[in-house]
Order: C-alpha cells, then structure tokens, then sequence
C-alpha cells in the first residue's frame, strides 16, 4: 500500500482586535450556529471541499455523509463555539461555512473554511475567518490556530494577510 504525506501548517494569530469582524459584501448575509442549520453546513463543506486537494488529505471532505459525520463530531467537541460557528447566506441559498472550537490552552480552533467554488474570489473567506476570530475574541480568547495544506497557497496566503504566521509544519500520513 503506497503511502502519501501531505505538508500541512499549523499557523497562529494573537487576537488584538485589528482582526476582527469585517462587512460582507454586495447580496450576503450572515446565518449565526443553529443546531437545525447542521446539516447545511456539512452540505457547504461537501460542496467546497469534494475537488480540492483537502479531500485527498481527509476522504471524509469528498463524501457527503463524511462532511455530515464531520460536522456532528464538530458540535459534539465540549469547545463548540457558536460565536465563532457561521454561514454566509445570498439570495441563491448558503455559500460558505466556518467552525470554530476552543482548544486546550485556552486558544481558538478553527476546524474548516469552505466556500463554495462559485463564490471564490469575492472576499467570503476572509469574512468568515474574521467573523470567527471575532467570535473567540468575544469569548474571550486571545489567540486562534489553523491548520492548512501547504499546497493551498491561496489558503496560505490569505491567512497570511489576516496575520497567521507558521507555528508547526506537519505531515499527514494518507494510505492509499
């Protein structure tokens, strides 16, 4: 059985209030954590995952009920964060989804952005990183981890421009 690693990065930022919550644009809206939205979260998750490089990395990002799994296993976590846990809404339906989890420390875990492909390009992604920070900032956190697939530069460099520096480089091990 062949064996690929893939280089991920651990990358953290010190929540000064500089990068907090910024405005969506144009037709978007915020939708706050409600246990009845579960399920369109795993939907977007799917949606914006299942062709990128991290369904390589995590097959459960491929699948649809892996996403559905995922996400029950998110909100199960004791550090579920509401605040910090969103999607982002147009007339056209869900378009992007973030979870965010306070970690042992205690610091701010961000488990997943997706956006779906459609989408991309218009600055949701950032939204939804910043919308999170502001979350575990509320929470009263004062620092906030990720973890990327290095070969996600647009990924990388967009967490770079919210003030994420590399922590830890990791390899994950993916039989296949």
């Amino acid at each position: 059985m062949a064996i690929t690693y893939y280089k991920r990065l651990r990358m953290e930022v010190d929540l000064d209030g500089s990068n907090l919550s910024q405005p969506l644009p144009g037709p978007f809206f915020w939708a706050p954590w409600d246990e009845t939205l579960l399920i369109q979260h795993a939907e977007i998750k799917y949606l914006s995952f299942r062709e990128e490089i991290d369904a390589a990395v995590f097959p459960c990002l491929g699948d649809r009920q892996g996403c559905l799994r995922l996400m029950r296993e998110i909100r199960r976590k004791p550090g579920f964060l509401p605040g910090a846990t969103w999607l982002i809404a147009c007339p056209e339906g869900y378009v992007g989804t973030i979870q965010g989890v306070v970690d042992y420390g205690p610091i701010g875990s961000i488990q997943n952005v997706g956006v779906l492909p459609a989408y991309r390009g218009l600055g949701l992604g950032r939204a939804l990183v910043s919308r999170a920070l502001w979350g575990f900032h509320q929470a009263g956190l004062r620092r906030t981890y990720l973890e990327v697939t290095a070969e996600n530069r647009s990924a990388v460099q967009l967490y770079r421009a919210l003030g994420f520096r590399k922590a830890k480089t990791l390899y994950k091990a993916v039989g296949g």
